[in-house]
Parts: structure tokens; sequence; C-alpha cells
């Protein structure tokens, strides 16, 4: 007997460290590859899906390459 797969985002950031809240807000799609690739370097798949990350410099620089596509909020 199969099981449902969880899909909930499990958060990928560090107790104690500081955090962001980010979510995917509009669709990658019709965007130029390198910001495709970024939202899902970032673990987003779908509409309104929200992940937990670190917040370090390189994910800093991910999200502001895309942030036309993402809300990002502090965690």
């Amino acid at each position: 007997m199969a099981t449902k797969k969880d899909t909930t985002a499990k958060p990928t950031a560090k107790s104690g460290a500081k955090s962001v809240k980010v979510t995917l807000v509009k669709s990658p799609f019709g965007q130029i590859h390198r910001h495709r690739a970024t939202v899902r370097g970032l673990g987003l798949r779908r509409m309104h899906q929200t992940v937990v990350l670190a917040d370090t410099p390189e994910i800093r620089g991910m999200l502001n390459a895309s942030r036309h596509l993402l809300r990002v909020e502090e965690a």
C-alpha cells in the first residue's frame, strides 16, 4: 500500500541562526532560465509554497536575483 508523500517544506535553517521565510508569489513560467533555476535552487516548486532558509549572503544574493517572483519575510 502506497503512502502519501509529505510535501510540506522542512526548515533548512539551523536553530539559533537567523532565517528568512520565502514564498513564491509569481510563476517562474516565462522567466529567463537563470531566474527559474534560482527559484528551484531555493527549494520552491509550486506557487504559494513557503520555505524557511538560513539568512546567508549566498541566499540573499539568490533572493535578490529573483525578487520580483518572491515574498521575503524575517522568520
